[in-house]
């Protein structure tokens, strides 16, 4: 489910900065030419309710010294008032992250998990995995039913669907190791969210209006995010008491509160209540992982981006493939850009939905994905004027051994820089909270292979490698990721939606790497995405003109327009004047970039 919402646009509109040109040899200087290489044949055509006139001209808000994004303004608010309290980008990210679980519920969370990808002033690049992992007593045919088949819902609307959260454990691990400040003050400003509410905006009554009847099925749930039984309206008051008190737990006890406490207690009530599967040992047990993050080179830029089990691997294999391709020559949706871009995600999907898996129980075979020579073959299998059915397309090595997230990025004054993705899977994830907690719980177990061959909810198809084990964290899409220039900080993004989020992060990238786009551009401009399977290619509107499509259907393409999706809150650093663009996605108009 994605929450389509028309434009708002905030901040200063000024005239964006001029870059400086790639030093590498790349094809055009792309920077130098704006929107120069944007085709001018589709300035008529729409993209999910404006123009493509309208999102051309589009300007970021624009500061000096340091920038906070997401996709709730409540929340980047948050993250620059640390910032000028003296904080720095991991007190920042940490202090959004408790204030989006607060005034953003379906999809901020302390019931669900993510990933944290960092660059810090010194140079050093740091990865921290705080994903969701399988109870104990999971099995690899947990959704399925006696006679093997797959039950639609289980995995969604279940408790079996409950993944165990990382989210606490992560921020506080995050806040501990890089930040500054204490947890009571990066929490106060969520706390004080939930215990004296917040105005809620139309686009919040949009995204709560999704699941009104689902709320109603629960007392508990009902309480909080129905008035009076019946739905809030833009302008009400939304106070939650019950999470304003599980925080306050959380800030005097830290992570032992959730994980070794009367937290951990209720939802594991719940889940045995209810016929889940999850037990206090499963809270005791998890544990964080820090790690080095996945890097990449693409026209003398360095992808800083996560390793499995997140999909990093995947935005750098597509790079790979298109560093072959004169993308800025050809321009931002042409036929022959979509046609490469395409083929090279239909791949790299390919190897993703095959090979990759948790590293704590497969082995991922990076090397040899991204390998001169698999890329060259991957190259080789492209024809220049014809699709391939993904019928064709297999993992390249051979056989393998054995929407609703969101997404912040920060940038403090002294260089330090913070991408964030965390999710509870679906909008509001299974629907359910435990007791009076008052946070929704994820239904992050649906990432895993029910069976493999067999679609998950994003219509992903996945192997062996992914199957649901006791302890494992599911293969995920998440890729929050930094871009340098020269070891400096050049862009933070990433982006929501389940499998789009892999093309989401990467053509955020290319709008401004390859096709000159200013940062607002790049994450407002009409998508395109393909994932191996199902065999079409998913575009939003305005994306493609009339005669573009025609062009490409007549080489064998299949498209399916869907409405917008994903929500990219990205940053970019100009890096000549040194200027910082902050850009919300139009698809959240309840987002902020702010900066000073």
């Amino acid at each position: 489910m994605r929450i389509l919402i028309p434009l708002l646009l905030s901040g200063l509109l000024l005239a964006p900065p001029a870059f400086a040109a790639p030093q590498d040899g790349a094809a055009t200087p792309a920077h130098a030419q704006s929107s120069a290489s944007m085709s001018s044949a589709a300035l008529d055509s729409t993209a999910g309710g404006i123009s493509r006139a309208e999102w051309m001209a589009a300007k970021p808000v624009l500061a000096r010294h340091a920038m906070v994004v997401s996709d709730q303004h409540y929340a980047t608010e948050v993250g620059l008032n640390i910032l000028k309290q003296g904080g720095n980008a991991i007190d920042a990210a940490v202090a959004v992250g408790y204030a989006q679980a607060v005034v953003n519920p379906c999809c901020g969370n302390i019931g669900g998990g993510g990933f944290m990808t960092i660059h810090l002033a010194n140079g050093k690049n740091v990865f921290l995995d705080f994903r969701e992992r399988a109870p104990l007593k999971a099995t690899p045919t947990l959704f399925q039913d006696a006679q093997g088949n797959v039950v639609p819902g289980r995995s969604t609307k279940t408790w079996l669907g409950v993944g165990v959260p990382g989210s606490v454990m992560g921020l506080n691990a995050a806040l501990k190791k890089y930040g500054t400040m204490s947890l009571k003050q990066v929490m106060a400003p969520a706390i004080k969210l939930a215990r004296d509410g917040f105005v809620l905006q139309p686009g919040d009554i949009k995204v709560l209006d999704t699941r009104t009847k689902d709320f109603a099925e629960h007392p508990n749930v009902a309480a909080v995010f129905l008035n009076h039984g019946q739905p809030w309206k833009a302008g009400e008051v939304l106070k939650q008491p019950e999470l304003a008190h599980t925080l306050e737990l959380i800030e005097k006890g830290g992570s032992k509160a959730y994980y070794d406490g009367p937290i951990a207690r209720a939802i594991v009530t719940a889940s045995d209540k209810h016929g889940g599967i999850l037990s206090l040992k499963d809270f005791r047990d998890y544990r964080v992982v820090w790690t080095k993050p996945l890097e990449c080179r693409y026209h003398g830029y360095t992808i800083v981006t996560p390793p499995p089990p997140s999909s990093g691997e995947t935005v750098c294999e597509i790079l790979r493939v298109l560093a072959g391709y004169p993308l800025p020559k050809w321009g931002y949706g042409s036929v022959q850009t979509t046609h490469y871009l395409v083929e090279a995600e239909r791949h790299a999907f390919a190897d993703r939905n095959t090979y990759l898996g948790d590293p704590a129980f497969v082995h991922n075979p990076i090397g040899r994905l991204l390998s001169t020579a698999n890329i060259a073959r991957i190259r080789s299998e492209i024809q220049p004027d014809h699709a391939t059915p993904s019928s064709e397309v297999k993992g390249s090595l051979g056989a393998p051994e054995g929407l609703h997230t969101t997404q912040f990025s920060i940038l403090d004054a002294k260089g330090n820089a913070v991408s964030v993705t965390y999710s509870i899977n679906y909008l509001f994830g299974v629907g359910m909270m435990a007791g009076d907690t008052g946070f929704f719980l994820n239904n992050t177990m649906d990432d895993f292979t029910s069976k493999p061959g067999v679609p998950n909810s994003f219509g992903l198809v996945q192997g062996h490698i992914n199957e649901i084990q006791p302890g494992k964290i599911p293969l995920s899409s998440m890729v929050p990721s930094i871009v340098l220039k020269h070891g400096k900080v050049f862009m933070v993004t990433g982006s929501p939606g389940g499998s789009t989020i892999i093309s989401t992060t990467l053509e955020s990238i290319l709008n401004v790497v390859d096709f000159g786009m200013n940062m607002q551009q790049a994450v407002d401009a009409p998508r395109v995405h393909m994932q191996w399977y199902p065999d079409e290619v998913f575009v939003e509107p305005g994306y493609l003109t009339p005669q573009t499509r025609a062009a490409l259907e007549q080489m064998g393409y299949k498209f399916k327009t869907m409405p917008a999706w994903g929500a990219d809150e990205a940053i970019l650093v100009n890096p000549v004047t040194h200027t910082i663009e902050g850009a919300n996605d139009r698809r959240r108009p309840a987002g902020l970039a702010a900066g000073y």
